[in-house]
C-alpha cells in the first residue's frame, strides 16, 4: 500500500500577529534613543553636505567612475549630475 492519501488536509488556518504595540514601543525607544536636542532637518543637511565632501575634488578617472555609478542608478544624481567641484 501506499503513503499517499487522497483525503483533502483541514483546510487552512487564519494565523495573525498584530505588532501595533510593539511598533509604539520601538518608536518610542528610537525617540529616547536620539535625544531631546536632535534635529532632524538639520541631520539631513549635514548628510547632504558630508556627501558633498565625499564627492569634491575628483580627478577625471575619480569623475569618470562617479559619472557611470550614477547612470547606473547606484548613486543618486545631484545638482547637475557631476560632483562637487
Amino acid at each position: 500500500m501506499s503513503a499517499y492519501d487522497p483525503t483533502p488536509a483541514a483546510a487552512p488556518v487564519e494565523f495573525s500577529v498584530d505588532l501595533t504595540a510593539h511598533e509604539m514601543l520601538r518608536r518610542a525607544h528610537v525617540m529616547d534613543a536620539v535625544a531631546l536636542g536632535w534635529d532632524p532637518v538639520k541631520a539631513l543637511r549635514d548628510e547632504d553636505a558630508a556627501r558633498d565632501l565625499l564627492y569634491s575634488g575628483l580627478d577625471e578617472e575619480q569623475q569618470r567612475i562617479y559619472d557611470e555609478l550614477v547612470a547606473a542608478g547606484v548613486l543618486p544624481e545631484r545638482g547637475d549630475g557631476r560632483a562637487a567641484a
